[in-house]
């Protein structure tokens, strides 16, 4: 009797997930049919179809692998295409493709203009586990690990960010942990620059993070705008 794909996620990859340390709980959160984007708006306020990951695996906030499941009767190969689009909009470094019976692992990095590029893919025995993926990652310290252990908070009633925006923050929080003293972000009219800037000063402010990175006192942040409606 083959099973849908449903079944194999409860019967096969879930197992597999929780084995390798995967399983909701304080610090990991296992993310089903996360929703990647809205669909792109086309003539007459059509939308394109959303893109749906099956598996997004969190730790501690922060979105560390896609992975995207096939129903045991399909090869893991129908798969990794989609992985490999999912992992590079999430700017994500590993992703997976697997039929609960097979896992195909993708690996990337990111050179010094922020383009992605996989290192390498194969066939693997079972899922990393958080530490792995974290230890892939290789840029941990101890206000990255601040920085991540705080929540994100709703926004004018929004608690998803857009990905692109999750994106932006993340990139300017790392570069602050790396005490790197410039960082400029540009986006488009529409894109969020308001809520973006909302949560860096966020994270900031409950890490009490300040310009001697001793975390003694919450900082003092000039928000500029050019807009009264902006800074209210």
């Amino acid at each position: 009797m083959n099973e849908n794909e449903a079944e194999t996620r409860a019967d096969k990859i879930d197992p597999r997930l929780k084995l390798a340390g995967w399983e909701t709980n304080k610090d990991i959160r296992v993310r089903r049919e996360f929703p990647i984007n809205i669909g792109k708006i086309r003539g007459s306020g059509i939308r394109d179809s959303v893109l749906k990951a099956d598996y997004v695996l969190e730790h501690k906030n922060r979105k560390l692998a896609v992975v995207e499941a096939k129903k045991s009767s399909i090869n893991i190969n129908e798969g990794i295409a989609q992985a490999k689009i999912y992992a590079e909009k999430l700017k994500l470094l590993k992703a997976y493709s697997t039929n609960g019976v097979k896992i195909y692992e993708i690996n990337f990095q990111i050179n010094n203009k922020g383009e992605m590029f996989i290192t390498s893919e194969g066939e693997v025995g079972e899922f990393p586990s958080p530490k792995e993926l974290l230890d892939y990652y290789g840029d941990q310290n101890d206000w990255r690990n601040k920085f991540d252990e705080i929540d994100i908070q709703p926004f004018k009633e929004n608690t998803e960010l857009r990905y692109y925006q999750e994106i932006a923050i993340n990139n300017t929080l790392k570069s602050i942990s790396e005490k790197k003293k410039r960082i400029l972000l540009t986006l488009a009219t529409g894109s969020g620059k308001t809520v973006i800037a909302f949560h860096i000063c966020w994270k900031l402010f409950k890490s009490k993070w300040n310009k001697n990175y001793d975390g003694s006192r919450t900082p003092k942040i000039l928000f500029l705008a050019d807009r009264n409606i902006l800074a209210d």
